[in-house]
């Protein structure tokens, strides 16, 4: 009965996209043990399949490609947790201030939060290499800047929701102050939305720096997942895992960050899941 219980209560997604999220940070955090050498120094013979002391193989050059991998879950949850806590502060600022105070406040914020929604942000990705050169931290602050009106909706939906309910109405009748009601009492109720939201930008932002590492425009200076899938190109016929093992890291890891996501709003609103079912 009780494993019954727990299985209703925690949805599926939640389960299986933590362990895949676990494993892609413990890959990460222990990957310089794992694989101490440099990941762009050659350890052995290029094109050595896997097997042996090398268990995916070598690339055209000679370097580890498990080594490549396990570094290169750093850099990607690096631009991925970075810039989906930024965009997470910045929008739910914006989205909170929209939905709590209304007015002409509403009014700008929104219009700043369509303008900044609507801009093509690959090809602005693309701009910015293009100016400044491929780097990490232009590429994170980029994603950032923005991915933040999607939370900023949707935490003014929430707050809307919210700011009329009764223990809201009942500190404003006893003088507390309006900021002070949106920070202690109107914010925690939004938490839900934010952290569902902040999940599901992880597995987009690490996406995009891959796609662009891909296309030759990423930082040149730090392996990546989409650094390796740039390089293995010319050799998909004969030298199959140099694609296979770090396309595999970030399609699980991205599953593995919407399921996160997908479970957590389940476990938050058991209602939709049950609408969804």
């Amino acid at each position: 009965m009780k494993a019954h219980r727990a299985r209703a209560i925690l949805p599926a997604g939640l389960g299986v996209g933590g362990i895949l999220v676990l494993v892609v940070v413990l890959a990460a955090v222990a990957g310089p043990r794992l694989a101490p050498a440099d990941p762009f120094g050659v350890s052995a013979l290029p094109f050595q399949a896997p097997g042996g002391s090398h268990p995916f193989g070598t690339d055209d050059l000679g370097r580890d490609t498990l080594g490549g991998v396990l570094h290169g879950a750093r850099v990607s949850l690096l631009v991925g947790v970075a810039a989906a806590a930024v965009a997470a502060l910045v929008g739910t600022a914006v989205g909170a201030s929209a939905g709590f105070y209304g007015g002409w406040t509403d009014d700008v914020l929104m219009r700043l939060t369509e303008l900044v929604q609507v801009t093509p942000r690959f090809f602005l990705a693309v701009v910015v290499a293009a100016l400044f050169g491929p780097s990490i931290a232009w590429l994170t602050l980029l994603l950032a800047l923005t991915f933040w009106p999607a939370t900023a909706r949707l935490v003014r939906a929430q707050v809307l929701s919210l700011r009329h309910r009764d223990y809201v109405v009942a500190a404003r009748a006893v003088g507390v102050r309006e900021a002070s009601i949106l920070r202690r009492h109107v914010l925690p109720g939004a938490l839900g939305v934010i952290v569902v939201s902040a999940a599901l930008q992880v597995g987009s932002a690490i996406l995009v720096e891959a796609r662009l590492s891909f296309l030759g425009l990423g930082d040149r200076s730090v392996i990546s997942w989409g650094y390796m899938l740039n390089d293995a190109q010319p050799f998909l016929r004969s030298a199959w895992w140099m694609s296979v093992f770090p396309g595999a890291a970030l399609a699980l890891t991205v599953l593995g960050t919407n399921l996160l996501a997908d479970g957590m709003y389940d476990a938050w609103d058991p209602a939709a899941r049950g609408e969804r079912r």
